[in-house]
């Protein structure tokens, strides 16, 4: 089977942005014990995806600046909306594991950081697992 070094980089960079957002929102699960467990997995959550594609933005120019100026600006456009088509379920996948598996954490009682980096990490090898599958299906790498 042929490697494909952009779902190569894609990947390696959803594993990097994993392991910052993970941290982070499972310090602020933490930091807002005693708040109500639906406010502390909504303002986790939030916190998770503003380091989450705020470092992906990041790393996904910085591997791509120089492929994408050799691009014609069409072949970008159908790239781009393919990758968020299928970014768009990948997310879908993700919240509909996420919010209810560290809610649900949470309401037994596992300590937040636990309930937080757990959840993260289930729901976000769903996320990885889907945008590949769905970028290889689409064929847009």
């Amino acid at each position: 089977m042929k490697v494909n070094q952009q779902l190569l980089q894609i990947n390696k960079n959803f594993i990097i942005c994993f392991i910052i957002s993970a941290s982070l929102s499972a310090v602020v699960a933490q930091s807002l014990t005693g708040h109500e467990n639906h406010l502390t997995t909504t303002i986790t959550i939030i916190t998770g995806y503003i380091a989450y594609f705020g470092i992906f933005s990041i790393l996904f120019y910085w591997d791509n600046r120089v492929r994408y100026k050799q691009m014609s600006s069409s072949l970008i456009k159908k790239e781009i909306l393919s990758m968020i088509s299928s970014f768009g379920v990948g997310e879908i996948i993700y919240l509909a594991i996420r919010w209810p598996s560290l809610y649900y954490f949470l309401e037994m009682n596992i300590e937040p950081f636990i309930a937080s980096l757990v959840s993260e990490i289930i729901s976000t090898a769903c996320y990885m697992i889907s945008v590949t599958i769905f970028l290889r299906k689409t064929k847009t790498f």
